[in-house]
């Protein structure tokens, strides 16, 4: 639902969606294909993204719904390069859906 529906924002790296959700509690998703290579690979892309996106979940523990799709190159990445893509991309999207300035990253 969030994918078909939500805000949505792509980068070299990463295509993000997001859509409020009202008070429900805020759920992180993501998707990391077999493209993006083994996986070893595929965790560990995970894990970076994960750990990027954390701060946000802590400031808002409700009201989003989140998911993060992974494409190839994130896999051969720099860390500082995904958490670039990620936080101008959740920028983005929280733009689009109208969100202040307090909720971003």
């Amino acid at each position: 639902a969030t994918t078909r529906s939500g805000a949505r924002s792509g980068r070299r790296n990463l295509v993000l969606y997001t859509a409020k959700t009202g008070e429900e509690p805020t759920i992180i998703g993501f998707i990391v294909s077999k493209a993006v290579g083994n996986a070893v690979t595929r965790n560990k892309t995970k894990r970076r993204l994960r750990e990027i996106i954390a701060p946000f979940v802590a400031e808002n523990p409700t009201g989003y719904r989140v998911v993060v799709r992974a494409l190839p190159p994130a896999a051969s990445a720099p860390y500082t390069d995904l958490e670039t893509d990620l936080t101008s991309a959740l920028a983005t999207t929280l733009k689009k859906l109208g969100a202040t300035a307090r909720e971003e990253l």
